[in-house]
């Protein structure tokens, strides 16, 4: 488990390197402890416990939660090296974690207005429909890094204390929630799909 700042202070880092050619790309996998994150496009009212501290961060999006039980999925990709698309990229990221949860018989989707990875289920005679991993990438000079995080079995009542990504209509869900069985080797899936992905 690595703390937040750590992590942003290794990824900036690495950023600056590949950015002078002096480095590799990276793709990095961990678990944050708990953590309130805001994106460049926070607003206060997405607070709703103002007791919680919540650190500022440079990537896109607005309010998140990290903690135990997350995939925190972190890359630095130099798109200068391939096509100069953020669109492409992050349908990239959609594409990986699709195919990824394919793999253990779930159906999710992406979603335009509000991006995301998103699940339906019913629920009462009503479909419900929920966000399982949140999205957010900076890119600098044609350097793309932050990632996404997937909700495995984390803690969902840690997101009653925010107004996650900003979204006040649809709630947050996690694979555990969706369907209970063993998530081995998830990581590992994630890592191959999105080389696979970037590759093209």
């Amino acid at each position: 488990r690595i703390s937040f700042k750590k992590a942003m202070n290794f990824l900036n880092k690495r950023v600056e390197a590949v950015k002078k050619g002096g480095n590799k790309e990276l793709i990095w996998i961990l678990e944050h402890p708990k953590t309130y994150t805001a994106g460049i496009r926070y607003d206060q009212k997405d607070i709703l416990d103002k007791k919680i501290k919540v650190i500022k961060t440079n990537r896109g999006g607005k309010i998140t939660y990290h903690g135990p039980g997350q995939v925190v999925f972190y890359f630095v990709i130099d798109l200068n090296k391939r096509e100069k698309n953020i669109r492409k990229l992050i349908s990239s990221v959609e594409n990986s974690i699709i195919n990824t949860l394919k793999e253990f018989k779930i159906n999710v989707f992406a979603d335009r207005k509000n991006v995301g990875i998103w699940h339906k289920r019913k629920f009462d005679n009503k479909i419900k429909i929920e966000k399982v991993a949140a999205i957010g990438i900076k890119v600098k000079k044609w350097i793309a890094y932050h990632g996404f995080a997937l909700n495995i079995s984390n803690n969902l009542d840690a997101y009653a204390k925010i107004i996650p990504c900003g979204i006040k209509d649809k709630e947050i869900t996690n694979l555990i929630k969706i369907k209970k069985q063993r998530y081995n080797y998830i990581s590992d899936m994630l890592i191959e799909k999105f080389l696979k992905e970037i590759k093209n």
